[in-house]
């Protein structure tokens, strides 16, 4: 394990620090494009000639974040937590510099595929990394921060967007974009000195370094009760998880005791939700739609874009302190409500087709940004990787997180389209959308919150072993797994036992 950052604090530090960055690179750049597409030396250089070209351009990074997923699934594994942040940053520093000295649309293109690459990767691994690295009662707020970095990513692409708009060059978008570099070469720099994952490391057999890497991180001695307990708790989780063909890419399909087929749809399902929000009409087109929805200015466009993006991260502040005391459910199941209002009054409002109407639905798309940030914008962030099971954690990451990319490829490709075509209707669609996800976050997601991510498997067991079988609607607690342990008349080897007995 390096040890350039020490340990204790500093080395935690230094996670948080790379995996921040890593984050607010990734809204930067899902950021930057919407500011420079009615930049007139952009289109001066690129002469995109329709809103099908646009949506192209501008969905290209998504579907390269997909097949970054797709990467993900099948390395990720193997190589580990660490070398796929190094590999991802190291497709960002191409992809990065091909769109800043691209001068063609297929150059461009390029560009943004090689760019999506690294951030479906970056985004696949980089919260499983710090769930793995934190202690239960700060898990949410500490992956919610990583969200709230997108938002300042996105915040900050805007008004460097808007700042370089001044500029009468072709630097005014050539910059916006090679400042993504800046990002990507602080987190090759910093994940040098950060240790791996001692989950990973465990399920690798190398029982030693996890126990050294959990008492450098916690700055701990090998035999205090919290490292004794993570072992255990890692180590049972591995007995759990292990079955005959766990290592092959089709067992995160498998309808096994520990419900992991389930499981990574619930993960999946959730940055879904996150996606067919509507949420990327809204960062990637929202100057497009002030101007023609709207009839605001160009520069007036830019200008009151940037602040509605401001909510983005102001709503993110809530579930960054206090996601770990509110919990998952009840904040996407109040997020999802709140923005079927928005998108409802976002469509009224924008149906009559007059200035004093058009001009209150600016209201709404702050609304909608502030409600999005701190709710569905971060809970299925944090929810993937800690409902999954450790055996499945990486390529289930990546599973869940390709959703996030396929359909914000999809949603991105599209809304140009919509918003030149049917115009107000388009924001009927989400509003339906957001509605039906309501009842489906209230029946089927389970509440992991202050649960470790061992004791999450207890869940989904059988009532047989003493689990839930993932009753959504109850509320399960360590003491609960104690409890019917218990009952059973068992200890926690003799549970696991029985556990493996069930797989035979």
């Amino acid at each position: 394990m390096a040890k350039l950052w020490g340990r204790g604090k500093k080395l935690r530090l230094a996670v948080y620090t790379a995996c921040l960055a890593a984050f607010l690179f990734f809204g930067y750049d899902q950021g930057v494009l919407s500011g420079l597409l009615e930049n007139e030396y952009f289109q001066e250089q690129f002469q995109i000639p329709s809103d099908t070209v646009t949506g192209i351009v501008v969905s290209s990074y998504c579907l390269g974040a997909f097949f970054g997923c797709v990467l993900c699934f099948m390395i990720g594994e193997k190589l580990g937590r660490r070398k796929m942040i190094w590999l991802a940053m190291a497709f960002i520093v191409v992809g990065a510099t091909l769109q800043t000295s691209a001068f063609t649309i297929p150059h461009l293109i390029v560009g943004r595929i090689i760019t999506g690459l690294g951030t479906g990767i970056d985004s696949s691994t980089v919260p499983m990394y710090q769930s793995e690295l934190s202690k239960k009662e700060w898990r949410g707020r500490l992956v919610s921060w990583e969200i709230f970095f997108i938002g300042i990513g996105i915040v900050l692409a805007y008004w460097i967007d808007y700042g370089f708009s001044f500029n009468e060059s072709h630097a005014s978008w050539r910059t916006p974009i090679a400042i993504q570099l800046i990002f990507a070469i602080v987190v090759i720099i910093v994940v040098y000195g950060c240790p791996e994952s001692p989950r990973w490391l465990a399920k690798r057999g190398q029982t030693e370094e996890a126990r050294d890497v959990i008492c450098a991180v916690f700055d701990l001695p090998p035999d205090d009760e919290y490292v004794v307990q993570e072992m255990e708790a890692i180590n049972m989780a591995i007995n759990l998880e292990r079955h005959e063909g766990a290592a092959s890419w089709t067992s995160v399909f498998k309808d096994d005791v520990v419900k992991t087929r389930r499981r990574v749809g619930l993960a999946w399902f959730g940055l879904f939700m996150n996606q067919l929000s509507g949420i990327n009409l809204v960062v990637y087109y929202l100057p497009t739609a002030l101007t023609s929805s709207v009839g605001l200015s160009r520069d007036i466009a830019l200008l009151i874009a940037g602040f509605i993006q401001l909510m983005f991260p102001i709503g993110n502040l809530l579930p960054a302190f206090f996601l770990d005391r509110i919990g998952r459910r009840w904040t996407m199941i109040w997020g999802c409500a709140g923005l079927t209002i928005c998108m409802m009054m976002l469509a009224v409002l924008l149906s009559f087709n007059r200035e004093a109407t058009s001009s209150a639905s600016v209201t709404f798309f702050f609304l909608y940004m502030l409600i999005f940030g701190g709710t569905i914008n971060v809970v299925p962030w944090v929810y993937g990787p800690e409902i999954l099971p450790l055996d499945a954690r990486a390529r289930g990451t990546a599973i869940s997180v390709s959703a996030h990319w396929i359909w914000n490829f999809m949603i991105v490709m599209i809304s140009p389209i919509l918003i030149a075509r049917i115009q107000w209707k388009t924001y009927l669609i989400f509003m339906i959308l957001l509605a039906v996800f309501i009842p489906i976050i209230w029946w089927f997601y389970p509440e992991t919150t202050e649960l470790g991510l061992e004791e999450i498997d207890q869940i989904f067991l059988p009532k047989s072993m003493g689990g839930l079988e993932g009753n959504a609607r109850v509320r399960f607690t360590p003491q609960m797994a104690d409890e019917r342990r218990a009952s059973l008349g068992m200890s926690k080897d003799e549970m696991t036992q029985k556990i493996e007995n069930e797989k035979v």
